[in-house]
């Protein structure tokens, strides 16, 4: 299986390594036999039919150096798109950062790739959020796949939980800590006693948090994977302006004193109940949702099962491209159907 890779970031990096390393694995146990046959990163692009080499990608980026730098392989300049447009390939990762104004360049990278009629896999959140309805019925138009297990979650399978284990039971609603920095911040308020201030400080500081923590402690990134949760699993036909979302920069000391005394605490909370929305809300301690650190947790409502809870790490390198992973192997077994 020939594929490109756009975006050659922790995730980019991580996917990468992960097929060097299952390489044998992948081979004998799924038959799938990967070949990264284009990736690109802001300083170009770099393409070999027969496969690039693995290895010298990872020791490059390592350096602080551009694919576009490898000898007869690489262009300076050119872009993800180009790499789209120019290369055959079965498969596209889409791995560059996420914009939630505009979803650029992640959306073009995705629309391209929809319309030459390859595959596309992606872990960035803004293209779903803004234009997931448009983004599935164009692949489906094309009889390609889009893949985005990813994009919610980090490696702990929510999307298809909700897809699978509960395709025979009725969905009735969704709640989740969805945001691992922001869980994080109410985390070492409510047991430290710290500020707002001080908790994204040490958030920042971890590795948590990024300089600029608008799309986290906003409530947008909870936002945006919500939207894609429920278009996925409860087909609401949402885009990220039809939420009502509030984020934790308000959070005072005496709302969090005011939870312990009720035994609860603070999470800021996306939830499906007849409408969408992220807020900050009292969760029980009891209630196995309610996680600490930078835990992600989901609680579904189901008519039948009633609430079951998935937890697990949101975000990280291997994590989500473990993801990614899992989503090639299902388009690898779409493809021998």
């Amino acid at each position: 299986m020939r594929i490109v890779v756009i975006g050659l970031g922790t995730v980019g990096r991580s996917f990468c390594r992960l097929l060097q390393d299952r390489r044998k694995e992948l081979l004998s146990k799924y038959g799938l036999d990967p070949r990264i046959v284009s990736a690109s990163d802001t300083g170009g692009i770099a393409t070999d039919e027969n496969g690039l080499d693995v290895a010298q990608i990872l020791k490059l980026k390592e350096s602080g150096m551009s694919v576009a730098e490898i000898p007869q392989k690489g262009s300076k300049g050119k872009s993800g798109k180009d790499a789209i447009e120019s290369v055959e390939a079965e498969v596209v990762v889409e791995a560059t950062p996420t914009n939630m104004v505009s979803g650029e360049p992640a959306l073009t990278h995705l629309e391209t790739s929809i319309k030459t009629r390859k595959h596309v896999i992606t872990a960035n959140k803004g293209p779903l959020a803004l234009a997931y309805p448009a983004l599935t019925e164009l692949a489906s138009y094309n009889n390609v796949s889009l893949k985005f297990s990813a994009a919610v979650g980090g490696g702990t399978p929510v999307l298809e939980f909700g897809r699978r284990c509960l395709k025979a039971d009725k969905i009735l609603g969704i709640k989740g800590i969805l945001n691992g920095t922001t869980n994080y911040i109410l985390t070492e308020m409510d047991t430290r006693g710290i500020s707002f201030e001080d908790a994204l400080k040490e958030a920042k500081d971890l590795g948590y948090a990024e300089a600029d923590p608008t799309l986290d402690v906003q409530g947008f990134d909870s936002g945006a994977k919500l939207v894609i949760i429920a278009n996925m699993l409860l087909d609401m036909d949402l885009t990220l302006k039809d939420l009502s979302i509030q984020g934790i920069t308000s959070v005072s000391a005496s709302d969090i004193t005011a939870a312990k005394e009720n035994g609860s605490a603070l999470k800021l909370v996306a939830s499906i109940e007849g409408k969408a929305s992220v807020s900050p809300i009292e969760i029980k301690r009891s209630d196995p949702m309610c996680v600490s650190g930078v835990l992600n947790s989901v609680k579904f409502i189901s008519e039948f099962a009633g609430e079951q809870v998935i937890i697990g790490k949101g975000a990280g390198g291997l994590e989500t491209a473990s993801a990614i992973l899992r989503d090639l192997l299902d388009i690898r077994q779409s493809m021998r159907i």
